[in-house]
C-alpha cells in the first residue's frame, strides 16, 4: 500500500487460563506486576547487536523504496574505505565493552550508585475464620466417615459374637500372608500364577475374594457342628482353573493297544480331590488346587510346543491333551494332561478312574522330574549369573564371557547357545530309566540262573537322572579271599560302559543280550582264574594256560579257555577246559602209565613215567559245595601218596 499505517498490537485484557477443574471452573493466572513485565520485555532485547545494525533495521522498514532507487543508481559505483577502518571499528567496540564492564563492576561494588532489592510479591488477603470453618467442615466429614465405619464394625462384631461366626478380617489377614492380594475399586483380587517366580505363561491366575453370606456360614456351621469352623471368605476361581489336575507319564511298548492311547494310570490320586455334593473346599486348598492346575497346564503347553518344534528321527505326536514320543525302539513315552473340574473329565482316552480295578502304571518319578525341570526354568529366568567384571552385561554365562579371551570359534559358540528342551531331558531320563531297569533284570536273572559262582551287584546310591553305576562282584562261596572278579558297569541313556578287571573298557548298546554275554564270559574267566589260584595254594604247578583255545568246535559265545596243572610230585596232571556254551570239563592223567608194556622197540621203563591218556571226571557226582571246593578235594586226593 502507498499509505502505510502503524498498528500497535497489545496483549488482551484477559489473563491466561492456568487450570480447569473437574466441575468446569476456570482458574486464571495472576496478572504480571510492573517489575515482572519489565523483566519479560527485557528478555526479548538482543544486546549482541550494535547500534548501527539496529538503526539500519529501523530505517529499512521506513524507506524501502528510496533505498531501492539509490541502489539502482549506484550499482556500478563502489566507494573506497580507509584500510584501517575495520581495525578502528573493532577497537572502538572493544573499548565500549570494557567501559561498560568497568561501570557494571563499579556499580556492583560501590553501593552508592544502585541498590538491588528483591521484589515483594503482592500480599494475599488472609481470612483466618474462613480457613478455620473450612478445616472444621473437612474434619467433621472425615469423622463422620470414621464413625460410620466404627458403627458397622461394632455391629458386625456384635453379631459375630452373638452367633459365634468367624471373623472376615482375620481370615483376610491369613489369606494375605500366603497369597498376593490387591484392592481394585471395591473388590479384592489376587494372583496365584508363577510370574513372580519366573513363569512366562500367558494364562492369568486372577481370583476374587469376597465375604461369604452370613446365612451360608450359619448353614455350614449347623451342618458341621463338630468339625472346624467355616471360613468367612469366599474365593472365586476362574472356571478353567477349577478342580484338580496332574501330568500323567507312562512308558509302554508299541505292541500294546496304541489305538486307544492307553494311559492306564489310576486317575485322580493327587492331593486335594474333589469334594462330595454339598461340600466346599477351604480357600487354602482351593487356591492350591487351582495353582496346581495352572502349573500343569503351563507344563503341558510347553511340552506340546517343544514336541512340534523338535526334529526327531521318529516324529513326536501331539493329539489333544496327549504327547507320544519314542524313547527306544519298541518303547513309547506317553505324557498326558489329566484335568477333572467336576463337570467333565478332561482325561486322555484309556485313563481309568480310581476304583476301576486296574493297577496304576503311572510313573511318579518322571512326573516329579517334569515338575523339577519346569521349576528350574523358572529359577533360571529370574536368577542370572553375575557378570565378571561387574561392569559387564547381565545375562551371559561365565563360559560365554570367556569366549572372547579364550578365542572360541564358531562351533564352540554354537555349542554354548544350544539348550536342551524339557521334552529332550525327560526323554533322556526315560531312556536311562529303561536301561537301568533292563540291566537290573539281566543281573537278577543271571544271579538266579547261575548258582556257582555267586554274583553280587552293588548299585551306587548317589546317581544322576541320566547316569548310574553298578559294581558286580563274582566270587565263590568260601573262596572270596582267594579270588574275586570285579566288574563296573556305567549305565547311560542308550549305552553301557563296562570296565573289566583287566582294565579293558567295552561299550555295549541297549540290547540285553550283549550284557548277558559279557557277564557269562566274565563268569567263566573267573572260574579259570580261581582254579589256578586254588592250585597255587595247594602246591600244584601251572604248566599251561590259554584264554583263547584254538582247538575244538567254534563257540557261539566267547572263546574256549583251558589250563593244565601238575601235582607237586609231578605224577598227576589235571586238565580243565571251559566252554561258555557247554560248561566246565575236567580231565586227569597219572604216571607211571598202567597200560605201558615193554616191547622190542621200547625196552626202557623210564618211558612209563610219561602221562597216560586223560580221563574225564564227572563233577556232578563229586562231593563239594561248588566247583572250587570239588577241585580242592580232587587236588588233595591226587596229591596224597597211594
Amino acid at each position: 500500500m502507498a499509505n502505510s499505517v502503524n498498528i500497535s498490537v497489545e496483549a488482551p485484557i484477559e489473563n491466561q487460563i492456568q487450570e480447569i477443574t473437574y466441575d468446569g471452573q476456570e482458574i486464571y493466572q495472576a496478572p504480571l506486576s510492573m517489575s515482572e513485565n519489565l523483566a519479560r520485555l527485557a528478555q526479548k532485547i538482543d544486546f549482541t547487536k550494535s547500534d548501527d545494525e539496529f538503526c539500519n533495521i529501523k530505517k529499512e522498514g521506513e524507506s524501502s523504496l528510496d533505498i531501492k532507487s539509490e541502489d539502482d543508481k549506484e550499482s556500478g559505483y563502489q566507494s573506497s574505505l580507509w584500510p584501517w577502518d575495520s581495525v578502528r571499528n573493532k577497537l572502538r567496540n572493544a573499548l565500549t565493552e570494557v567501559c561498560v564492564l568497568a561501570d557494571v563492576l563499579s556499580i556492583a561494588k560501590e553501593k552508592r550508585y544502585m541498590v538491588l532489592d528483591p521484589i515483594q510479591a503482592d500480599q494475599v488477603e488472609s481470612r483466618p475464620m474462613v480457613q478455620v470453618y473450612g478445616r472444621k467442615k473437612a474434619l467433621s466429614a472425615a469423622g463422620a466417615v470414621l464413625l460410620n465405619g466404627v458403627e458397622r464394625l461394632r455391629a458386625s462384631e456384635t453379631m459375630r459374637m452373638t452367633r459365634n461366626m468367624p471373623d472376615f478380617h482375620i481370615d483376610l489377614l491369613r489369606l494375605r500372608q500366603n497369597w498376593r492380594l490387591k484392592k481394585v475399586s471395591n473388590t479384592i483380587v489376587g494372583d496365584l500364577s508363577y510370574r513372580t517366580a519366573g513363569s512366562k505363561f500367558s494364562q492369568t491366575g486372577v481370583f476374587e475374594v469376597t465375604k461369604a453370606p452370613e446365612e451360608q456360614i450359619a448353614q455350614a456351621m449347623s451342618m458341621n457342628a463338630t468339625g472346624p469352623a467355616p471360613s468367612a471368605l469366599r474365593v472365586t476361581v476362574p472356571p478353567e482353573l477349577q478342580g484338580v489336575a496332574f501330568i500323567s507319564v507312562l512308558c509302554q511298548k508299541e505292541q500294546e493297544d496304541v489305538v486307544t492311547a492307553t494311559l492306564s494310570s489310576s486317575a485322580l490320586n493327587c492331593p486335594g480331590t474333589l469334594p462330595g455334593e454339598g461340600a466346599e473346599l477351604h480357600w487354602q486348598q482351593k487356591l492350591e488346587a487351582a495353582q496346581n492346575v495352572l502349573f500343569c497346564k503351563e507344563l503341558f503347553a510347553r511340552l506340546a510346543a517343544e514336541a512340534v518344534q523338535l526334529d526327531a528321527s521318529i516324529p513326536h505326536m501331539v493329539v489333544g491333551n496327549q504327547i507320544m514320543a519314542t524313547v527306544l525302539p519298541g518303547i513309547q513315552l506317553l505324557i498326558g494332561l489329566c484335568h477333572n473340574n467336576g463337570q467333565n473329565n478332561n482325561n486322555p482316552e484309556g485313563v481309568k478312574s480310581e476304583g476301576s480295578g486296574n493297577k496304576s502304571e503311572h510313573d511318579h518319578v518322571l512326573e516329579h522330574s517334569l515338575h523339577q525341570l519346569l521349576r528350574a526354568v523358572h529359577h533360571s529366568n529370574t536368577h542370572h549369573p553375575f557378570p565378571h567384571p561387574a561392569s559387564g552385561p547381565l545375562g551371559p554365562s561365565k563360559r560365554r564371557s570367556l569366549a572372547g579371551p579364550m578365542a572360541s570359534d564358531r562351533y564352540e559358540l554354537l555349542e554354548m547357545s544350544k539348550e536342551q528342551s524339557l521334552l529332550e531331558q525327560i526323554i533322556q531320563q526315560a531312556q536311562h530309566f529303561f536301561m537301568r531297569r533292563r540291566s537290573e533284570y539281566v543281573l537278577d536273572t543271571i544271579a538266579k540262573e547261575v548258582k556257582d559262582p555267586l554274583i553280587v551287584s552293588h548299585w551306587n546310591a548317589l546317581n544322576s537322572p541320566t547316569q548310574s553305576c553298578v559294581k558286580i562282584n563274582i566270587m565263590a562261596y568260601g573262596y572270596d579271599a582267594v579270588c574275586r572278579t570285579s566288574l563296573v558297569v556305567h549305565v547311560g541313556e542308550k549305552t553301557l560302559k563296562c570296565i573289566c578287571r583287566d582294565g579293558k573298557v567295552r561299550h555295549l548298546s541297549y540290547e540285553l543280550q550283549e550284557l548277558r554275554d559279557l557277564i557269562y564270559c566274565q563268569i567263566y574267566q573267573h572260574q579259570m582264574t580261581a582254579v589256578q589260584a586254588v592250585g597255587r595254594c595247594m602246591g600244584w604247578q601251572l604248566l599251561a594256560s590259554s584264554s583263547h583255545l584254538g582247538s575244538g568246535p567254534v563257540e557261539p559265545l566267547g572263546n574256549a579257555s583251558s589250563c593244565l596243572l601238575a601235582s607237586p610230585n609231578g605224577d598227576r596232571m589235571i586238565a580243565i577246559r571251559c566252554e561258555p556254551s557247554v560248561g566246565i570239563q575236567v580231565f586227569i592223567a597219572q604216571s607211571p602209565r598202567k597200560d605201558f608194556f615193554v616191547s622190542e622197540l621200547v625196552q626202557d621203563k623210564k618211558w612209563e613215567n610219561l602221562g597216560g591218556a586223560f580221563k574225564e571226571v564227572k563233577l556232578e557226582k563229586m562231593e563239594g559245595k561248588n566247583f572250587l571246593n570239588k577241585m580242592e578235594l580232587l587236588m588233595a586226593c591226587l596229591s596224597s601218596p597211594l
